[in-house]
């Protein structure tokens, strides 16, 4: 076993670099990315479907979206939605923005309707930019949400949008005068990235310079990348670890990166042939498609030898490396927002990072009642540390007078969002705590190990699903009075399955048909409940808040229930019944394994 002190000179290595960031001349990202461009213009930096971008073509369009906005009148304070899928121009529209002190915040590009009304609000943003491919969410928007300009990046305009192509066309290529950014600290906002936390819809996560240029260099070290690596992007880039880590540790190490629309399990190993591909960023589900491939004699005929991320299950772990090859496998665990993220650099499978100095780590794991929703406090009135082996949930120091080490939490743009994130009076009067939402464990050596979520969010298909968001979604479907979102495990995935409890009025009926349909034209397809249960009444605490414990425990197995139980066939796209004498053979033609408890 890797020895603490061994542990800690690696962190140390990895870490070490970001204190010079708050010393010295002001350093945004803008600023470090015209350095790259004035060192390697001609260098590659996004391979794309047919199409090579260098360091120096995303500069010039950026400088052009920069001119456009700044004609428009946006300057530092302004924030500008951005609705596109992925692409490579997408990177050249925050980069702009950031060069005139304009803020971005990503949306994801399949929200629609009120959750989209939801973002920009959320954001305050005044403009927002969308593709052909994007546009037609405008028409979802209530007139009273849509932004006062709206652009679309290389649609044809007209309507409620006005075409960007003519008006880039004529722009300045130049970069923008530096002066235009005197004033901007590494602490001010670069970006919004949305989150879903434990409680409530998604969240605007302000990151600042010092946030986007510290996942750049961590991630850069971590994986030691050089001149000689491809970087492999396959994650949505309105995400942090598709939009955030990758473009910045590829600019800060000077490689390239190949970006994909989305990700292909079937087209992975031919993109990673092709372009030599080393290196890769993951959530554990697109690993565990590549585990589910048919074995194939290439299956070790590849460049890729190194990847970060976080949700790789043990199993799948193992395979990347026995049958893939992959040598160097950085698992990490953290958030877009959080303040005490961890990496595993000992390559321990299964574990998500370690603390090998309890006296240098903001990070501590109290004791939390899932039932509750409340953390519990000794006669002192002071929460609980877990033991080794036990669950808490993982918790971040802000600020300690006592000393404690501590780290600095941007929180969000709605100071109540922020404010509902820390915890106070944690172990001293007057400390402030992060609630990271994640139950984690400590093992005697200090390996942590991810357990779950705690509250109202859970994740399937890589994407945080917010069970508040799901059920305002489907709230107002005719018959329906109450419906309790939740996630269930389905056995061989990762992440929980959506599932909802449906309180019907005494003399309704249900059509699961026409409820698919309703859901469907709300929901993007990751939020839509696999599985439904229809409930004579909803449990309720005291405080009339929604009880899902058991409700998770009971899962979607018809054994466990006598309430009607209902699955999605997305294919038919309708729910079908999971009756006790027919639920077995009904789930294994969709492919979905039974119940296997919570």
């Amino acid at each position: 076993m890797t020895s603490r002190e061994a542990t800690q000179a690696e962190l140390d290595r990895i870490y070490a670099p970001l204190l010079r960031l708050r010393q010295g001349p002001p350093q945004r990202f803008p600023d470090i990315f015209e350095a790259r461009v004035a060192e390697s213009a001609d260098r590659p930096w996004v391979f794309f479907d047919e199409r090579v971008w260098t360091f120096g073509e995303i500069n010039t369009l950026a400088n052009r979206i920069a001119a456009v906005a700044q004609e428009a009148g946006l300057g530092r304070g302004d924030v500008v939605g951005l609705l596109l899928p992925n692409r490579p121009e997408y990177f050249a529209i925050w980069l702009g923005l950031g060069k005139i002190g304009v803020c971005t915040a990503l949306c994801n590009p399949l929200a629609r309707g009120a959750v989209l009304a939801h973002l920009l609000a959320a954001a305050g943003a005044t403009t927002l930019i969308c593709d052909a491919s994007t546009e037609e969410a405008l028409a979802t928007l209530p007139p009273a949400a849509r932004p006062a300009r709206i652009w679309t990046f290389d649609g044809e305009g007209g309507g409620m949008a006005t075409a960007l192509a003519p008006l880039l066309a004529q722009a300045r290529a130049a970069n923008p005068p530096a002066a235009l950014r005197d004033g901007i600290t590494i602490d001010d906002d670069f970006l919004y990235i949305f989150t879903s936390g434990t409680t409530g819809l998604p969240k605007a996560a302000r990151i600042n310079h010092l946030r986007f240029i510290a996942a750049g260099e961590t991630t850069a070290r971590a994986l030691r990348l050089d001149a000689g690596d491809v970087y492999y992007n396959v994650l949505p880039i309105f995400h942090g670890a598709g939009g955030m880590v990758v473009p910045a540790a590829s600019v800060h190490a000077g490689v390239p990166m190949v970006l994909r629309r989305k990700f292909s399990a079937s087209q992975f190993w031919p993109d990673v042939r092709r372009h030599r591909i080393t290196t890769l960023q993951y959530v554990g589900e697109i690993c565990r498609y590549l585990a589910n491939l048919p074995p194939d004699p290439r299956d070790r005929e590849h460049t890729l030898v190194k990847m970060s991320g976080a949700g790789l299950r043990a199993d799948v772990w193992r395979q990347m490396r026995e049958r893939f090859g992959v040598q160097q496998i950085i698992e990490s665990w953290g958030g877009t927002e959080m303040n005490c993220g961890t990496l595993n650099v000992d390559g321990l499978i299964g574990s998500c990072g370690r603390v090998p100095s309890r006296e240098r780590s903001v990070l501590r794991l109290i004791r939390y009642d899932d039932e509750t929703g409340r953390h519990p406090r000794n006669a002192g009135g002071r929460c609980i540390e877990v033991g080794p082996g036990e669950p808490g949930e993982a918790i971040g120091c802000i600020a300690d007078p006592a000393g404690a080490p501590a780290a600095p939490f941007e929180g969000y743009r709605s100071a109540d969002a922020t404010d509902g994130k820390i915890l106070r009076d944690v172990f001293t009067p007057g400390d402030r705590w992060f609630r990271s939402g994640d139950l984690l464990r400590m093992d005697a050596d200090g390996y942590l190990w991810f357990v779950d979520r705690v509250g109202d969010t859970f994740r399937w298909k890589s994407e945080n699903v917010s069970t508040e968001e799901v059920a305002n979604a489907l709230a107002g479907y005719p018959g329906v009075v109450l419906i309790n979102v939740y996630g269930v495990r389905v056995p061989g995935t990762e992440g929980r399955a959506g599932m909802a409890a449906l309180e019907l009025a005494g003399a309704a009926t249900f059509d699961p048909a026409a409820f698919c349909r309703h859901a469907r034209e709300r929901l993007p397809e990751f939020a839509l409940p696999l599985f439904l249960r229809l409930t004579p009444a909803t449990d309720l605490t005291a405080s009339f808040k929604l009880r899902k414990t058991e409700l998770r425990r009971a899962g979607y197995d018809p054994a466990a229930t006598s309430d009607p139980l209902f699955v999605l066939d997305e294919t038919a796209g309708r729910y079908l019944p999971l009756r006790p004498d027919t639920a077995a053979a009904t789930l294994a033609r969709l492919g979905i394994p039974p119940f296997g408890g919570d």
